[in-house]
Order: C-alpha cells, then structure tokens, then sequence
C-alpha cells in the first residue's frame, strides 16, 4: 500500500441531489503524490461496519451519528455539530493510520475508501492511472475535471491575449501549460471512463449509468475541442505587420491599399482565427472533424429524444389511468348521491 504520510478531513459541502446531504472533503498526502476524495457520513459507517465485521474494532470510535435532517430549519444552526463530526472523522482516520498494528489500514476495504492507487508489490507506480471510483467519488472526479477544462479555456484566452500583444515567448509558455494541463485532463477522462465501466458492471440503474456516458462524451468533446485550439497559435499582429513596414510596396500591397482591403483566400462569407493560418488540405480536415462532431451530436441527441418520448409514453399511460380512476370515482360519487336522495326521501315520508 502507498506510505500515507498525512490525511484531513477539510471542510464540508451540502448537496441537494439525490436528497438532501453533507459530504467531508478528505485529503491525502503521500510520498509520491497527494490526492482528495468526498465521502458521506454513512460511508464512514460502512467502513467502520466491514473493519469491525473483518477484522476487529477500528482503534478509535465514530463520532455519534445526529439527525442533521431533522435538526435543520430556518432558525436552527447545525454548523457546531457539524464541525464537531468533521473532527471526529479526522481523528478516526488518523488513528487508524497511525496504529501500531496495520491490519486496518491494510486492508481492502480501507484502500477502497481512500482510493488509494495499487501497483506490483503494494506500491504506487509512477504515472499510474489506476484508480478506483465509488459513485459519489466518481462525480466528484468528473467536477474536477469540469474546472480543469475551464482553466485550460483560460489559458488558451490568454496566451490569443498576449500574441495580439506582440508577446510571442509569454504566448508560448502560456500554450505549452495548457497542452500539458490538456494531457492530464485526458489521461483522467480515459480513467473515469473505465471507472464508469466498472460502476456500470456493479449494477448501477441503467438510466444513471447512461447519463454518466453522455457526461463523459461531454468531456471528451471538450478536450477535442480544446485539443485543435491549442495546436492552432494566433499569430502576433507586429509579426504580421513588421514585414510590410521594412519591405517596399508590391503590386499586391498597393491593389490591396486601393481596393482598402486585404488579399485573401475566399472561404465561405468569413475567414476566422481557427481557419485563416490553415491550407487546403487543412481545411478539409477541419471540415471533416466538424462533421464527425455534429454527427456525434446528433447521436447523442437522438438518443436523448428517444429517453424523452419514452417519459413522455409512460407519462402519457399514467395520466390515462389516473383518468379511469376519476370517471369510476365519479360514478360511484353519483350512485352514492343516488341513494342518499332516496333515503333522504324515505326519511321525509317516515317523519
């Protein structure tokens, strides 16, 4: 197992979705690398449950379990309680990977909690991808992932921003960031693909397991995306402008001066950035991957529909039922009223 030298329990978050909860942000520090991960209370309990199950009573307790749902409200504050359950989560990790004996934290339930990466011999591998996914991890994994495409988009801003400057080396620097960011955000999509797979394996609802594919097809339509724009470099307006001032006027410059526009390759209504420094040959290329992308859209959207026209089916049933129901309740309301006028009217004849 990878030497843990460090773990927190830093901060909380309260979600909404699938109901209403709190997850405890867990961050990990070892020899080779560092690495965080959400986790609920309950799967806390879980884990206690199956160390204690397998192996013996972990070497210090859970914090006592409250009914945060219940306790909250508009004039309730929970954040002492809170705060006291993030330190008694700490406090029950470390004890177990501060223990004498390392049967606890050697053991695959604890790795699996922790997603610790595994190589030959228990150790973490350089440039190992391994990893293990739970399906809160998963989700956590695929927000990071979404910030990390962000961040590569701002780059690529900046370095279009400094090659208008005239800031070619600054441009450059900028650019080789965002493809190294680019490389590790695809290693890590590849990663929660598989990761999907293996969830998809453990029985995972078949419509959760579908949404999940079409928010990875996302991610990987991004990084393809991301991926031309960073192999296409603005070129710096001095770079562009420094040869006409040192060359003497040409029969090209002097039509473009009088006709008061540039000499340029006609390409549909209007050349742009990604297009402009391309040749033919890369323009057809460019023009084919535009089209694989909106046929894969159009997949992904077909099939989007195709869920949307079956809630709409099933709903369309339901509300048909629903319908029955009423015109029988109807009925019967009727016949009782019936027979409540008859009695009424037998009542009057006795009195």
């Amino acid at each position: 197992m990878t030497a843990i030298q460090a773990i927190y329990v830093r901060g909380h978050e309260e979600r909404p979705d699938p109901k209403f909860h709190i997850v405890y942000r867990i961050e990990i520090q070892a020899h080779v690398r560092s690495w965080q991960m959400w986790r609920r209370y309950s799967e806390f309990v879980e884990l206690h449950t199956e160390l204690t199950k397998s192996i013996s009573p972990p070497p210090a307790p859970l914090p006592p379990k409250h009914a945060l749902a219940v306790l909250r409200g508009p004039f309730k504050d929970t954040s002492g309680i809170i705060e006291e359950r993030r330190a008694g989560l700490e406090k029950y990790l470390r004890a177990i990977i501060s223990a004498k004996d390392d049967k606890w934290r050697e053991s695959d339930a604890f790795r699996q909690f922790l997603s610790v990466p595994i190589g030959r011999h228990g150790t973490m591998p350089e440039g190992s991808t391994s990893k293990q996914f739970s399906s809160s991890s998963w989700l956590d994994e695929h927000l990071e992932l979404q910030a990390k495409i962000r961040d590569i988009r701002a780059d690529i801003i900046k370095r279009d921003a400094l090659s208008d400057r005239g800031e070619v080396s600054a441009s450059h620097t900028v650019n080789v960031q965002a493809k190294k960011k680019l490389a590790e955000t695809l290693s890590r999509v590849r990663t929660l693909t598989q990761g999907l797979q293996e969830l998809g394996m453990a029985a995972m609802a078949e419509g959760e397991l579908q949404r999940r594919t079409d928010m990875v097809a996302r991610l990987q339509d991004d990084c393809e995306k991301l991926g031309k724009m960073v192999t296409v470099t603005r070129q710096s307006r001095s770079a562009t402008a420094s040869p006409a001032q040192g060359a003497p006027a040409t029969p090209e410059s002097n039509r473009a001066a009088l006709l008061g526009k540039p000499v340029t390759r006609v390409f549909g209504p209007q050349e742009t950035n990604v297009t402009r420094p391309l040749d033919n040959q890369g323009l057809v290329q460019l023009q084919k991957t535009q089209m694989e992308q909106q046929d894969g859209h159009l997949v992904t959207l077909t099939s989007i529909l195709q869920r949307q026209r079956h809630l709409g089916e099933a709903i369309g049933a339901e509300l048909a039922l629903h319908n029955e129901l009423l015109d029988e309740l109807n009925s019967d309301v009727d016949h009782v009223g019936g027979k409540l006028v008859s009695a009424k009217k037998q009542l009057n004849r006795l009195g």
